[in-house]
């Protein structure tokens, strides 16, 4: 009796489902897909992890080693891969959504420079680029190990000073690599200060409060990363966060490298 009476009750329900037609059920596949009501995203929208942060981060470091061959051979391609370069990381910065091509386009240029630069300052100081490779690593890992295990966070005053202050710096060196190319000298960097009883370049400070500047800034990508994870953002952000993180590590290895110039001269 039970039996008959859910066969039953399935046949009714059968009967009483609408028979779809074919525009019907070709405009039920083609809708959009269903939404997260709480990020308003596509709910197969994959989001961001860490892995993909350091995949990305690695995919980006190893196109930028292969232009840096390029660039230690041909030196003479330093200059307009640095002028190219300049241009894609401006694009990168202010676009709205991440650019993948672009931003491995900014990683080969950016090789290609880091690459003819090294080359030309490790023909005057022997072994310089090696130095500098390793207290760029050692820098890193001081900032990753504050973030990680002594929970060194900005505040949003921090973070705006530090945006105002990158900012600050970046028009300085635009305008300061203006005047040193039209005038043929060093720039603001070439001259000198008496400080202390002592005479030295204007270059040495300014290389050492640009170099705290940038490694205070791998504060602000760890932090960029860790609530871009947590706050479950597209997976393609990922491309984004490792540019930001590259184009502080290349920063940082800039002024270590000339800072260490400036002492073995």
């Amino acid at each position: 009796m039970m039996d008959r009476t859910i066969r039953e009750g399935v046949q009714a329900g059968r009967n009483q489902a609408p028979v779809m037609s074919d525009q019907q059920l070709n405009d039920l596949f083609n809708q959009p897909a269903a939404e997260n009501r709480n990020t308003g995203r596509p709910v197969d929208d994959r989001v961001m992890t860490y892995d993909d942060v350091m995949m990305k981060t690695g995919v980006l470091f190893a196109i930028l080693l292969a232009g840096a061959v390029l660039g230690w051979f041909v030196p003479v391609l330093a200059f307009p891969a640095m002028l190219i370069g300049l241009v894609l990381g401006l694009v990168n910065a202010f676009k709205r959504e991440p650019n993948k091509g672009l931003i491995i386009g900014y990683a080969a240029f950016q090789g290609v420079f880091l690459g003819g630069i090294s080359m030309i300052f490790e023909t005057r100081w022997d072994g310089i680029v090696l130095q500098a490779v390793l207290a760029t690593l050692c820098v890193f890992g001081v900032m990753l190990a504050l973030f990680k295990f002594k929970g060194v966070r900005y505040g949003s005053k921090m973070m705006k000073f530090m945006m105002i202050a990158v900012g600050g710096y970046a028009i300085f060196s635009l305008i300061n690599f203006g005047f040193a190319m039209f005038t043929g000298t060093g720039g603001a960097r070439s001259v000198e200060i008496t400080l202390f009883g002592m005479t030295m370049p204007l270059g040495v400070i300014i290389g050492i409060v640009a170099t705290v500047l940038a490694a205070m800034t791998l504060i602000a990508d760890f932090q960029m990363i860790e609530e871009g994870v947590k706050q479950r953002i597209p997976e393609k952000y990922s491309w984004l966060c490792a540019f930001s993180l590259m184009t502080t590590l290349v920063w940082l290895y800039l002024e270590i490298l000339r800072l260490i110039s400036y002492f073995r001269n």
